[in-house]
């Protein structure tokens, strides 16, 4: 059914998508201005971060309908440093996972260039961007994404089986990674026999297990308690600051990004602050399509 606001035309779901598209009302002809991202194109990195293992350049994700299209990120550019531990905040339907997941090569961008340890993703095929991911990147998700019919130590070492890693090798690197989690006692126990913490650092090891140069983190305290959670971002900034991994974490938990070294900040498909004193005007949101100064701080 079509609403009404103040005496003005009916908004229907059709226009209701197409404002989302173009991210503003139309104005008096009945256009609509062009997308402009309030974030500025970046050069090259921000100077503070001296080696760049990620850098995403004017990056345009859209989601195709068949019957609209929705536009998930708007031109975002930012980068993050190696070794840095960074939070992607913002509210749901930001576009945090969304980036995430083209970041790590899971979902194929429409603009854009994705460097990621020098490396090119969004140019590699199917095949290579795989192989790609099992050899440099971790990942750690809130529901775990354990099989439930192996122990802790079999799922920890399956990355490694299915690359090719003989059982020997792959047993003992994962029983050495599960010492790093503190679970070297309960390697032979499946999921159902585990606590939530438990069954996270179970994941954890696994996105370690191949020694990554990046972890990619989605709500990895969502489905936690309080104190558990903690444990596990203090597990993960410990593994940061002894092994100089990049962890890149999505989070709603503004605890959890306070605990970072960085937090960017996203909102309606776009960055609003890089963390590192790029911030967007907020009346650029404010629905009537138009770029703003930024403020620099």
């Amino acid at each position: 059914m079509a609403e009404t606001r103040e005496g003005r035309d009916p908004i229907t779901m059709e226009k209701r998508f197409t404002m989302m598209e173009h991210g503003s009302s139309p104005v008096a002809n009945g256009h609509y201005p062009p997308v402009t991202a309030p974030m500025p194109p970046m050069a090259g990195p921000h100077p503070s971060i001296a080696t760049p293992i990620i850098q995403a350049l004017d990056v345009v994700k859209v989601f195709d309908t068949g019957k609209v299209k929705v536009p998930a990120l708007r031109g975002v550019s930012f980068a993050v440093g190696r070794g840095e531990m960074v939070a992607i905040m913002g509210p749901s339907g930001s576009g945090k996972t969304t980036l995430l997941n083209c970041l790590a090569g899971l979902e194929a961008i429409d603009a854009g260039q994705i460097i990621v340890d020098g490396t090119d993703i969004a140019t590699m095929n199917d095949k290579t961007k795989t192989e790609y991911r099992a050899r440099h990147m971790g990942f750690v998700f809130q529901f775990y994404n354990l099989l439930p019919v192996l122990s802790a130590v079999e799922n920890v070492e399956l990355p490694l089986v299915v690359s090719g890693v003989n059982t020997k090798e792959a047993r003992e690197r994962a029983m050495r990674v599960l010492e790093l989690v503190r679970l070297t006692e309960w390697a032979a126990h499946k999921p159902a026999e585990l606590s939530g913490g438990q069954r996270q650092r179970v994941t954890i090891a696994r996105a370690l297990v191949n020694e990554p140069a990046i972890v990619w983190a989605d709500e990895p305290t969502g489905d936690l308690d309080s104190e558990t959670a903690d444990e596990i971002i203090s597990l993960m900034q410990d593994l940061n600051t002894r092994h100089d991994q990049t962890f890149v974490i999505v989070t709603h938990d503004a605890g959890v990004g306070a605990r970072c070294q960085r937090i960017i900040k996203m909102r309606d498909g776009q960055i609003i602050d890089d963390g590192l004193g790029h911030i967007a005007d907020p009346r650029s949101f404010s629905g009537d399509g138009q770029a703003r100064p930024i403020v620099q701080q």
